[in-house]
C-alpha cells in the first residue's frame, strides 16, 4: 500500500490526514445541518407571523374605513430600496409583469411586495451582467480568439438572454420543490385535521393545530395552514380564504378539500366522511406516484448499467482468460 501511495506522490500520513479531515467534516455537517434547518424553519414561519400581522392590519383598516365612511384608507409603506428605484425608473411591472407570473411567484412562496420588486430587478439586471460577464471573457481574456466576431458576439447574447429567463427558471423550480413538499404531506394534514374536526375543534383551531404538527414535515403547508387560519379569522368572507389557499398552492387535492369546506360553510355539511374520503384519495395518489417512479427506474438504469457496470464485468470475467492466453500467442 505504501508503494502505492508513492507512486502517486502521497504519504501514508497524508492520506491518513485526509481521510481524517474527510471524516470531521461529515461529522461537523451532521451537527449543523439540522441547526440550520431548525433555523430555517423559525425564520419561515416568523415571516407568515408578519404577513399574518399585514393581513390582520388591512382587515381592521377595511372595518374602520367602512365605520367612518371611507375617511380612514391603509397607508402602504414605500420601498426606498435600490431594486425598488431601478423597477419604477424603467417600468418594469408593466413591461414585465402579467397574471402568470404573478401566480407563478404566489405558488414558489413569493407572496410580498419586496419579492416581487426583487424579482423584476433581477429579470433586469441579470442580463447585463450575464452579458458583460461572457464578453470579459471571450473578448477580454481572448477565449475563442480563432472564431469569427460574429459567433463571440453571439455567444455573449445567448448569455444575456439566459440572465434574462434565469429568474423564471429559479422560481419555476421554487415553485416545484414547493408544491412536491406540499403533496408528499397533504394526507398526513389531512388525516390531523379529520381526528381535530371529529374531536369537536373549530376549523381554526384545527387549521392551527395542524399546522403546529405538520412543520417537522413540510414548512410550506405549515406556512400555508396558518395563513389560512388567519384568513378565516379576519376576512369577512370566508370563502375568499379557501380560493386564496387554492391560487396559492395550485394543486388539485388542495382544491377539492377547499371545495368540500366551502359546501360544508354554504349548506352545513358535515366534514368528517368527506374528509376521509377525500384523505384517502390523496395518499391513493402518493402511493400511485411513488409507483410510477419505482416503475420508471428499470429503463433509466438500463444505459447506465450498460455503459459502467457490464465493461467491468467483462473485464473481470474475460480478463484472467487473456491473461493466461497471451504468453500462448
Amino acid at each position: 500500500m505504501d508503494a502505492v501511495f508513492q507512486m502517486i506522490g502521497l504519504s501514508s500520513q497524508t492520506v491518513l490526514g485526509l481521510l481524517v479531515a474527510v471524516a470531521m467534516f461529515g461529522c461537523l455537517l451532521s451537527v449543523v445541518l439540522p441547526l440550520l434547518s431548525g433555523h430555517e424553519m423559525k425564520s419561515r414561519m416568523k415571516s407568515v407571523a408578519l404577513e399574518r400581522d399585514q393581513v390582520r392590519a388591512r382587515e381592521r383598516a377595511r372595518m374602520a374605513n367602512e365605520r367612518d365612511g371611507g375617511r380612514v384608507t391603509l397607508r402602504k409603506q414605500a420601498d426606498r430600496s435600490f431594486a425598488a428605484k431601478v423597477v419604477e425608473a424603467l417600468d418594469l411591472r408593466k413591461a414585465l409583469l402579467d397574471e402568470a407570473t404573478t401566480t407563478k411567484l404566489r405558488i414558489a412562496g413569493f407572496r410580498t411586495h419586496r419579492a416581487l420588486t426583487l424579482f423584476l430587478f433581477c429579470r433586469a439586471i441579470l442580463p447585463l451582467v450575464f452579458g458583460l460577464f461572457v464578453a470579459f471573457y471571450v473578448f477580454g481574456l481572448g477565449m475563442m480568439a480563432d472564431r469569427a466576431f460574429f459567433v463571440r458576439f453571439f455567444i455573449c447574447i445567448l448569455a444575456a438572454y439566459a440572465g434574462f429567463y434565469a429568474p423564471l427558471i429559479f422560481v419555476s423550480n421554487a415553485s416545484k420543490k414547493r408544491a412536491q413538499s406540499i403533496t408528499r404531506a397533504w394526507p398526513d394534514a389531512l388525516d390531523l385535521l379529520l381526528i381535530c374536526v371529529e374531536s369537536g375543534n373549530a376549523i381554526e383551531a384545527a387549521f392551527r393545530r395542524v399546522a403546529d404538527e405538520i412543520g417537522l414535515q413540510s414548512v410550506p403547508l405549515a406556512e400555508e395552514m396558518v395563513l389560512v387560519c388567519a384568513e378565516l379569522s379576519y376576512l369577512p368572507d370566508r370563502k375568499q380564504a379557501y380560493e386564496n389557499l387554492i391560487a396559492r398552492t395550485g394543486l388539485e387535492s388542495v382544491r377539492s378539500v377547499c371545495t368540500a369546506l366551502i359546501q360544508a360553510e354554504r349548506y352545513g355539511t358535515p366534514l368528517g366522511v368527506a374528509l376521509r374520503t377525500l384523505s384517502q384519495e390523496s395518499r391513493d395518489q402518493r402511493m400511485t406516484a411513488a409507483e410510477g417512479k419505482a416503475a420508471a427506474l428499470p429503463p433509466k438504469l438500463t444505459v447506465p448499467m450498460m455503459v459502467f457496470f457490464l465493461p467491468v464485468l467483462f473485464a473481470v470475467i474475460i480478463g484472467p482468460a487473456i491473461i493466461k492466453v497471451m504468453p500462448m500467442m
